[in-house]
């Protein structure tokens, strides 16, 4: 789970881009107020040609051409195409050809632009490039921008169609620019001074992490962002992670990430860990994962090379983004595979109980170690404890390996090199050791007529066991997955 450094900086590019009213903040204030135009030569060496047709309504069509360059100087707006159309009953601006607005907040080229004055906004189409102050720029076929007027509207709003393409700059706390964040949708709507949309195959793009969902949402106010319908989150490079679910939220503070929730079918996978639960709730400081809880209505799973969980529930304890322990609650089972080199069977090895405690090595030496995994130390089992676990025969002519399986009101193991170094029981305790049997000793008890065999009862454990009182042992341990 050291991946979760590129997770939180991932997380904090899915601000998208800033919305409109906050990158005007850094510079100068929205226009505001109706537009009245202006219209100037563009060359003035070179007027324009200019024709006027009188309407009924006493209104003029007003055609332009050779350069034209329309004002609205209370609004510090300016409006630059090769040719121009003004229909004065609709209030209806139409320019042609490398069509160019400028306003305190916004950039904006495209082959041709409508500005209807009744509403105030900007229709361009045609390789549209528009600029924020930030320097964040969107490309695409077409672009609605409502601007701030009196009575019309308090806020603007942008909302481009036609899958555009977003290149979000980012910069630190020096102003320094980071490697820019793209984000590519069939839709992307920014509202106001705090909210952003983007809707239909979402794709955001960062030199480390892409992210893919249905549709995604922003609110910069609050710190708060959302992905949606089928959300996948891959970041790339030496420490690859993965998270899904069917929505991802993210929340932050003071332009940080703390909180990641990944709800329906969550799932992370790292090269240290695969967690999957109904609800995986991440919890992060200072770029780093500190805390993940998992539940839902099905159980919660987490394995790796070393560990394989499952319970109702999930804790995981990682301070630093370093794991310590693993707390599985209600009807917990660990598992793992017995040491292949030393012990041949089908079976795994297995501790069950209503609460299971998982602890790693936590000494100055692994927590520096950051390319190893953590290496399990102790294992404990509350309530109705069972423990079932195989060890190589003393006796290397027997067939297969020695059995021991107790249970007890609480089970520790404790492990050494990933390897079993005792097993202790407390409480009452009750089981078997069963040591294997060598070849040919089944005919030997067939020719002096011993036909006896063990009979195990039935357990809740879903494994045939024999009683009796089973010692204290040790035996190696690795990996395995829960059936």
């Amino acid at each position: 789970m050291n991946a979760a450094r590129v997770l939180a900086v991932a997380m904090a590019g899915l601000g998208l881009c800033a919305p409109l009213g906050k990158v005007a903040a850094q510079g100068a204030p929205a226009p505001s107020g109706q537009c009245q135009l202006v219209y100037s030569a563009r060359d003035t060496m070179s007027p324009p040609r200019v024709s006027l047709i009188r309407q009924p309504s006493g209104q003029f069509n007003t055609f332009l051409g050779g350069g034209v360059v329309a004002r609205c100087p209370a609004q510090n707006m300016t409006l630059i195409a090769d040719s121009a159309e003004n229909y004065g009953d609709q209030k209806l601006l139409h320019l042609i050809g490398h069509v160019h607005y400028v306003e305190p907040r916004l950039t904006l080229d495209s082959d041709l632009a409508n500005y209807y004055q009744l509403d105030e906004h900007l229709q361009a189409q045609g390789n549209v490039h528009a600029v924020l102050p930030s320097g964040t720029t969107l490309d695409g076929p077409r672009v609605e921008y409502y601007r701030v007027a009196p009575n019309i509207r308090t806020e603007t709003q942008m909302v481009a169609p036609g899958r555009p393409t977003i290149t979000v700059i980012e910069r630190d706390s020096t102003g320094k620019p980071s490697p820019p964040m793209t984000v590519v949708a069939n839709t992307v709507t920014m509202q106001g001074d705090t909210l952003t949309y983007a809707g239909g195959r979402v794709v955001i793009t960062r030199p480390d992490v892409i992210a893919t969902g249905d549709s995604a949402a922003m609110n910069s106010q609050t710190e708060f962002a959302r992905l949606m319908n089928g959300p996948i989150i891959r970041a790339r490079g030496d420490r690859p992670f993965t998270l899904s679910g069917t929505v991802i939220d993210l929340f932050g503070h003071s332009k940080a990430i703390d909180r990641v929730l990944a709800r329906g079918q969550g799932k992370s996978v790292s090269r240290d860990a695969t967690l999957t639960a109904d609800t995986l709730d991440f919890a992060l400081s200072d770029g780093r994962l500190q805390r993940v809880h998992a539940w839902g209505k099905g159980r919660a799973h987490a394995f790796n090379p070393s560990y394989d969980m499952v319970a109702d529930s999930l804790d995981v304890r990682m301070p630093d983004q370093r794991l310590r322990e693993i707390h599985a609650l209600r009807d917990a089972f660990a598992q793992s595979v017995p040491d292949t080199t030393k012990i041949h069977s089908s079976e795994h090895d297995w501790l069950r109980g209503d609460t299971i405690y998982a602890y790693f090595d936590s000494s100055a030496k692994a927590v520096n170690d950051t390319a190893s995994q953590p290496q399990l130390e102790r294992l404990i089992s509350f309530g109705k404890a069972r423990s079932f676990y195989q060890i190589a025969a003393k006796d290397t002519a027997a067939v297969g390996p020695a059995v021991n399986y107790v249970r007890g009101d609480r089970i520790q193991v404790a492990f050494l090199d990933r390897q079993v170094q005792t097993v202790t029981i407390i409480g009452q305790a009750t089981g078997v050791y069963l040591d294997p049997s060598k070849p040919g000793a089944d005919s030997a008890k067939r020719a002096r007529g011993d036909t006896t065999k063990a009979s195990p009862p039935a357990d809740t454990t879903k494994k045939p066991v024999p009683r009796g009182v089973a010692p204290a042992t040790s035996h190696p341990l690795h990996a395995g997955r829960a059936s």
